[in-house]
């Protein structure tokens, strides 16, 4: 009898493709897709080689029956697939931002717990290589007691990428959706998972951006930026989300005796000059990581007051899927411990819609820009 696992996928973009990938990697079998454009669903069916394609997502559920929903789509349209699909019974691995609002993400939270389904949250560059051995560095005491994490980017967008979800709140767009989710999951994964305190500043240094039709995959939005910007016949959007933000937490960590400090820089549009980076600090030492996500190498400072570079553990490098493209491992490592979870077999922790909650909550706090003191009276 063919006991695999049944996975529909909402999403025929970038990410419902590689989440198409990381379930059938696993040994899942992808049974349906849904997309909004027929034309477009159908080609990405053929392509894929999956065998049910539609736009109608409830009737997808009834008539392929799945196990497991994988939800590829950008964050504002999260909401209602995932709530029909809880309801429906069945389990949920989701891209981040959750949702839209802080409001509705735990609402998804808590009809999943009393549905009794599994979710999987994928905020999933926690399971770079680098940043697992980091993880174990720190755990095993290479940095004494952590004080401190700093995280710096700059990703020097283009600000004439064509106008889509990623420049609406209400859609799911911003930089803390999309890059700070990201962010916090790699460090409460190394220095731990409980947030005792936040606050944060954002702001959107872009204002408008160009309509173009078209745009079905986001990795190639930059292939349809308008040659000429100046023709007056073509029409612009309005972003009302957050470009830059600056965050600052406080983290309990099981081996430090106090919170540990963390610093969330990132200028989406802002140009870089030296690499972005990851650095954990502590009372013996430090551990600095090239890239924004972690990417490598690994650095570490210790009591010879120098920088060494770190080769990555054999065991940690064995236990990457192999693949090409470091969102599509990320995945591939969340799916396999979402899948084995569900088939009762033995996993490692992985992060849920409680997580995804928490961050869309702590998102929205940050949003409200209400941090600052105005200290005008002292001048």
């Amino acid at each position: 009898m063919d006991n695999k696992l049944k996975v529909l996928i909402h999403g025929t973009g970038f990410a419902g493709q590689g989440h198409t990938d990381a379930f059938r990697a696993v040994g899942a079998e992808v049974v349906g897709i849904v997309g909004r454009t027929p034309s477009v669903v159908k080609k990405v069916a053929h392509k894929k080689g999956i065998p049910y394609a539609s736009t109608d997502w409830e009737q997808a559920l009834k008539d392929c029956q799945p196990d497991i929903v994988s939800i590829g789509t950008p964050g504002g349209a999260h909401y209602e697939p995932i709530t029909q699909a809880i309801k429906f019974g069945c389990h949920v691995f989701c891209d981040k931002p959750l949702t839209d609002s802080g409001d509705s993400a735990l609402e998804l939270y808590e009809l999943a717990k009393q549905k009794k389904v599994k979710t999987a949250f994928a905020s999933s560059f926690r399971y770079m290589p680098h940043i697992i051995h980091a993880k174990q560095l720190v755990a095993n005491g290479a940095i004494g007691e952590p004080l401190e994490v700093e995280c710096i980017s700059h990703f020097n967008l283009e600000r004439d990428i064509p106008f889509g979800w990623s420049h609406r709140k209400e859609a799911g767009g911003g930089r803390l959706n999309n890059n700070f989710t990201h962010k916090v999951s790699i460090v409460t994964s190394v220095i731990g998972e409980k947030i005792l305190s936040i606050s944060g500043e954002v702001r959107d240094d872009l204002g408008k951006a160009p309509i173009v039709k078209g745009v079905h995959n986001f990795k190639t939005r930059r292939d349809h930026i308008p040659k000429d910007l100046n023709d007056p016949s073509l029409k612009w959007g309005e972003s009302n989300v957050e470009w830059t933000y600056t965050v600052l937490a406080q983290l309990e960590s099981p081996i430090a005796s106090k919170p540990v400090s963390v610093l969330f820089k990132h200028g989406g549009l802002n140009p870089r000059f030296n690499e972005d980076h990851i650095v954990f600090y502590g009372t013996k030492g430090a551990i600095y990581i090239k890239g924004h996500y972690g990417h490598g190498p690994l650095y570490t400072w210790k009591e010879n007051k120098t920088w060494e570079e770190l080769p990555l553990p054999q065991d940690i490098a064995d236990e990457q899927p192999n693949i090409e493209g470091d969102t599509e491992r990320n995945w591939q490592c969340l799916v396999r411990e979402f899948v084995k979870d569900i088939k009762g077999e033995p996993f490692a922790p992985y992060q849920s819609f409680k997580e995804g909650s928490l961050y869309q909550q702590l998102i929205d706090l940050i949003r409200k820009n209400d941090n600052s003191i105005d200290v005008r009276y002292l001048q």
